[in-house]
């Protein structure tokens, strides 16, 4: 295939011999299949910032260290040279976040390299050596459900264990490989300690994940592990391999009925927007 101008670089350099096909495209960016001499890997592809929200960007950003006062200040006025660095910025993220978690037993495609602007990484495929599914396309058995479901628990207390929070964590976003879940896209990957809204992306990653995996195996839904894991979280008592019981006991007094009713407002969003998802993907088959 023609070779995309976001590759042509990295192609002129011989990082990467040729462009296979594209794999998938989305707001924030493209992926194509590529061969690195003897190894089939993949491409992000970035795209421009006017295709994303800022407003969104801020809330993920929150907390995150900026190299240089200058930086920091024209981040914040929104200049120029802010919104330059705030893309680089967002796009960083993606490939410290890819390289901390893969360091620290999440299951995450391996990175190889950020160049140009373009991240290579690598290609998670199936049992049969194609491309993984979206567990948003694959059929769940409840046996399966249960089995992911304690899995992707892990893998999120493994993140909070390096200090990150996914934030977008769904369905649409986690792979089904041949050994199981990978986790995917993380250019919003939320620093847990500095984060106002830690909690809450932590809550709503465990939700949709609960949210999927409970359409088979409905028992899950009894479940309140984003309780039980930042509980853990704030005593320091949260390791990689804790034993998570899915129980917690929450106090009277902190009860909070406006939080309440805002994270039901925000799980219905979510679960909308997911649907209008699935519709548009089943309009475009």
């Amino acid at each position: 295939m023609k070779t995309p101008i976001g590759l042509e670089p990295l192609v002129d350099d011989g990082i990467v011999d040729e462009v296979i096909r594209p794999l998938k495209s989305g707001k924030e960016a493209s992926v194509y299949v590529v061969a690195c001499g003897e190894h089939i890997r993949c491409a992000k592809v970035y795209k421009e910032a006017i295709n994303r929200g800022f407003q969104k960007l801020a809330e993920y950003q929150e907390g995150r260290k900026v190299r240089g006062s200058r930086d920091a200040r024209a981040m914040g006025k929104r200049s120029k040279h802010g919104r330059r660095k705030q893309e680089l910025a967002w796009k960083s993220a993606e490939v410290d976040a890819l390289y901390r978690l893969d360091a620290a037993g999440v299951r995450v495609p391996k990175p190889h390299g950020f160049f140009d602007g373009v991240l290579i990484m690598e290609l998670i495929v199936d049992d049969n050596g194609n491309s993984a599914p979206r567990l948003n396309d694959v059929d769940v058995t409840k046996e399966e459900a249960i089995l992911w479901h304690a899995f992707m628990m892990n893998q999120i207390v493994r993140m909070l264990c390096a200090g990150l929070i996914h934030g977008d964590l769904s369905e649409f976003n986690v792979l089904l490989g041949a050994e199981g879940p990978v986790v995917i896209d993380l250019p919003q990957a939320v620093d847990a300690s500095s984060n106002n809204n830690a909690f809450r992306m932590l809550l709503r990653d465990v939700n949709n994940m609960t949210e999927y995996f409970s359409r088979s195996a409905p028992e899950l839904r009894d479940t309140e592990y984003a309780y039980e894991i930042w509980k853990l979280y704030q005593c320091s008592e949260l390791k990689p391999d804790s034993v998570l019981t899915g129980r917690f006991e929450h106090a009277a007094e902190s009860a909070d009925v406006d939080s309440v009713l805002a994270q039901i407002d925000e799980a219905r969003d979510e679960a909308e927007r997911r649907q209008r998802g699935r519709e548009a993907a089943e309009f475009d088959e």
